[in-house]
């Protein structure tokens, strides 16, 4: 039994906890789904499918992507640029492509044979245009190759497609040529970016300069290019695929056996060493294993299985999946996950390995439903990294997968939330329309191929009987892209491949979709290759208790919502108290780190400065020990629940005297206690000051200078509330608390409340915000400068005719807006409140509460990082352009330019 909890050092701030207590507890089974009402789901997949369909054919086609909110189509040139997302696109009618195996499936084979002849008739792949070498290999290249398999599986049966003579072949053929000069390169890695018509060389082509490219992007060639070297004969696809993966599997880390996200396709050097298993990476491994699959090659199975050791042992924290250095990979990378890496326990089935399956498939079918789909990115605890969720169907896949392994009808539910979701958020007149912010449920006018492609193939599949069919799936491999691929292929000749063992016979048929039948017979001087891992285990003899996977499913609910009760904890009769009670541990105190130790807890040191509190009991000094740790750890999480409260909004500290004059709004940390300015309609003005002693631990020694004013006090050494105590005892009339972790801001990390000291904090009668340091910075910076500040304390950002009603308005506002209230009735003019960040409670040093795992803030209005240029012309007030003023200027320039980067480095990563 273990639990994991997450804490910043020496503060037990922003306690984010995952309560994972794997308990044998008795749950009633779920009921067994009926065949009436998984019809009745098939039928609504197909309808939905339908409507997305038709009103790509009706609204967008020829173009490559429909805009659903719009109603017409995406071509690219002619609609303002989304950056490399646009890179997907080639005016070859994406869609149409990428959905051609899905019609067959779907039992629409005349759709499907009109789809063909449309295809041939307007597609061309010769346009001057620069695309993505991936994107453009697994939906098109892949499409057309599925394309091509259902044609010659309709036209062998007899009834469908007489006429085809390899067409859809011969065109991917002709797009794979166009793509084989991305691979001119010395390492073999393939630039990311080729022109259709042009190449990569020459001003023509307008790439070739790039020298970097993401590991997936390299690592996910083999099953298309290896399929169209053996449908058509030509070695040379397979050989470019095969070399890009060796070089990759060279260039991996010898002592972690961990890939990094990010290569130099030259050099061979990792660009960035960070290493998950989600975007980036995640369809390097996935088509490794796959790779075997397909075409019986066992140095694929061996790399896969090297790496996915690796991965269990130290990416993997079920349920989370968790990015570290491949350098150093106990050092986590970052404390958040993306939505790609929903992929992953679908392919945990192929390995075999379900528990962990269960276990990571659960955690994101509990995000789904606390935000209706998986964010693009959430953190450790659940909430909302990257808001935007382009309909992916990655975790629809894994649920197919898992349902398909374990015959579990909980899945079938599973299935039934994503049909759900998708009709009640995403659906619009014009198709689905991918969701711009799951917070919010505002959608973005995009509908990618992949929906079509991916999505309705694995709900489909999940709800159909065997009977509803058109062919056996068994005798085909799902490519990243969802696109079949025939088994048979691998009987065709491979180019330079090893041949398996002549006593051998290679059973893979059922290997895309049931783990429990993946299968090779081999000598038994081979099954002692610990790198191989040839069967893998059943299901029916690994969970002997059908209640099994219910009983991992349900700590993970517990921690994601806390939905199911715990069983209390209790103490033989005579045994005491625990040694340490969770109120009183103070994470600074190495009598209680001991004790900790004692218990079986440990403490695992973030990136972020937080702290990863983990109790393994099979680590305790003895079973009572382990039982005080179990104890512990139940108190931590009843402590939080005792102190969590609503959640507030962020608040707005606005630098109202010269020379900004509301023009500067900080995005602060409200906190739970004191006045509260959602109910002040005027808000708290004062002048500020830095209190001294600045920590704010102890009566003031300028408390003369206080009185009156607004102090300023630097976070840590005591709680929030002493601090508040203090400055009022002064006679401040708020307070603002400035963190002191450098380089900390509100727009690369979540804002947090500050919360109480465990007692009542009722006698707390002014208001205390937060400012992060880069925040809290220019506030000091404009105090060196100016000496005299005058600041506003408010709910949110004011503008200027309020700030300043009842008092002469500044001439120099007087003159620059005529209309000074109408102007500024949106917005301060070069900066705005960001109302989107969310909110974690936060306490300070020594302190024994933790923060409450809340939901997220519905934000009212999505308007952008904390500082934020009006791109608006605006006169700036008269003033003395010193040095001075220069400098603050200098440091708000430069304070965009770091958002700036943090947007590009999340822009690459995703």
């Amino acid at each position: 039994m273990w639990t994991v909890l997450w804490f910043r050092p020496a503060t037990m701030s922003a306690l984010l906890f995952s309560l994972l207590l794997l308990l044998s507890t008795l749950c009633r089974l779920g009921q067994s789904m009926s065949r009436e009402e998984k019809l009745k789901l098939r039928n609504q997949v197909v309808e939905m499918f339908d409507h997305a369909y038709s009103n790509y054919m009706d609204h967008a086609y020829p173009a490559d992507e429909l805009m659903p909110l719009t109603c017409r189509g995406r071509v690219r040139g002619l609609e303002p640029s989304r950056g490399d997302v646009d890179d997907a696109l080639g005016m070859f009618s994406l869609t149409l492509i990428d959905t051609l195996d899905t019609l067959v499936l779907l039992n629409k084979t005349a759709e499907f044979e009109a789809a063909v002849r449309r295809v041939l008739k307007d597609v061309r792949l010769d346009n001057d245009v620069v695309v993505s070498v991936f994107e453009t290999n697994i939906r098109v290249l892949g499409g057309l190759l599925g394309g091509h398999s259902m044609a010659v599986m309709l036209k062998d049966a007899g009834h469908y497609m007489q006429w085809y003579q390899d067409e859809l072949l011969h065109m991917a053929k002709d797009l794979g040529l166009r793509l084989l000069p991305a691979f001119n390169t010395s390492s073999g890695l393939p630039y990311p970016r080729v022109n259709l018509k042009h190449g990569v060389r020459g001003p023509e082509s307008r790439t070739g300069t790039e020298t970097d490219t993401c590991t997936a992007c390299a690592g996910t060639i083999i099953l298309e290019f290896a399929a169209l070297s053996r449908f058509t004969g030509d070695p040379v696809f397979e050989v470019h695929a095969r070399r890009a993966l060796n070089f990759l599997w060279e260039k991996r880390q010898r002592n972690s056996n961990l890939v990094g996200t990010t290569i130099n396709i030259h050099s061979g050097e990792w660009v960035r060493r960070d290493s998950g298993v989600g975007a980036g990476i995640d369809s390097y491994y996935e088509y490794l294993l796959k790779a075997y699959i397909l075409l019986g090659d066992d140095l694929f199975l061996q790399r896969f299985n090297i790496h996915y050791a690796s991965i269990m042992k130290y990416i993997s924290q079920p349920p989370l999946l968790l990015d570290v250095h491949i350098h150093k990979p106990l050092l986590p990378a970052r404390t958040w996950m993306d939505s790609l890496l929903a992929f992953f326990p679908g392919l945990q089935v192929l390995k075999g390995d379900i528990r962990p399956a269960i276990e990571t498939h659960e955690m994101l079918y509990q995000v789904t439903k606390k935000h209706n789909f998986l964010p693009e990115a959430f953190t450790t605890d659940f909430r909302v990294h990257w808001a935007q969720h382009p309909l992916r169907p990655e975790f629809a896949e894994s649920t197919y997968f898992l349902y398909k392994a374990t015959k579990d009808p909980y899945y079938l539910e599973v299935g039934r939330t994503v049909l759900d979701n998708l009709n009640r958020f995403a659906r619009v007149p014009c198709g689905f329309a991918a969701m711009k912010d799951v917070r919010t449920g505002s959608h973005e006018d995009r509908m990618d191929s992949f929906f079509l492609a991916e999505m309705f193939k694995y709900l489909f599949l999940l709800f159909a009987e065997e009977e509803d069919l058109p062919f056996n799936v068994e005798d085909y491999i799902f490519t990243t892209e969802a696109h079949l691929l025939p088994l048979s292929l691998s009987l065709s000749t491979a180019p330079h491949a090893p041949s398996p063992p002549a006593n051998s016979t290679v059973q893979a048929a059922s290997l895309p979709h049931l783990s429990a039948s993946v299968k090779s017979l081999w000598s038994e001087e081979e099954l002692d290759d610990s790198n191989f891992d040839w069967t893998c285990p059943n299901t029916r003899l690994l969970f002997p208790d059908p209640a099994f996977p219910r009983n991992l499913r349900d700590p993970i609910r517990s921690a994601v919502d806390k939905s199911c009760p715990r069983p209390a904890l209790h103490r033989e009769p005579g045994m005491g108290r625990p040694p340490l009670r969770a109120q009183d541990f103070m994470a600074n105190n190495p009598d209680h780190l001991e004790l900790l130790r004692r218990m079986g807890v440990s403490l695992i040191h973030l990136k972020d400065g937080r702290v990863q509190l983990v109790q393994h009991a099979t680590q305790a000094v003895s079973a009572v020990a382990a039982e005080d740790g179990m104890r512990f750890m139940q108190e931590m999480m009843e402590l939080s629940s005792q102190q969590q409260k609503e959640q507030l909004p962020p608040r707005a500290v606005q630098i109202i005297s010269h020379p900004f004059f509301g023009r500067v709004v900080l995005t602060a940390g409200p906190a739970q206690f004191g006045t509260d300015l959602s109910k002040s309609i005027t808000g708290v003005r004062g002048f500020v000051t830095v209190a001294e002693p600045y920590s704010g631990c102890a009566e003031l020694s300028n408390a003369a200078f206080v009185q009156g004013r607004i102090a300023l006090l630097q976070r840590g050494q005591c709680m929030f509330a002493e601090k508040a105590r203090h400055i009022m005892k002064a006679g401040a009339i708020g307070g603002i608390v400035i963190d002191d972790n450098e380089g900390s801001s509100s727009d690369t990390a979540p804002l947090f409340q500050m919360a109480g000291d465990g007692r009542n904090t009722d006698d707390v009668t002014l208001p205390l915000l937060f400012l992060f340091y880069k925040e809290g910075n220019i506030l000091l910076e404009a105090l060196k400068e100016y000496r005299e500040v005058e600041v506003l304390l408010s709910d949110k950002a004011r503008d200027r005719a309020s700030i300043f009603k009842g008092k002469p308005l500044p001439g120099i506002l007087l003159e620059s807006s005529g209309d000074a209230q109408e102007e500024d009735q949106t917005s301060p003019t070069s900066a705005t409140l960001d109302r989107s960040h969310v909110s974690t409670v936060e306490l300070d040093e020594s302190a024994p509460e933790l923060a409450p795992d809340n939901e997220e803030v519905t934000p009212e209005e999505d308007v952008g990082p904390a500082i934020k240029s009006n791109p608006e012309p605006e006169e700036e007030p008269a003033v003395d352009k010193d040095s001075s003023s220069k400098s603050v200027k200098a440091m708000m320039a430069d304070w965009r330019e770091d958002l700036e980067a943090f947007q590009q480095m999340e822009k690459d990563e995703l």
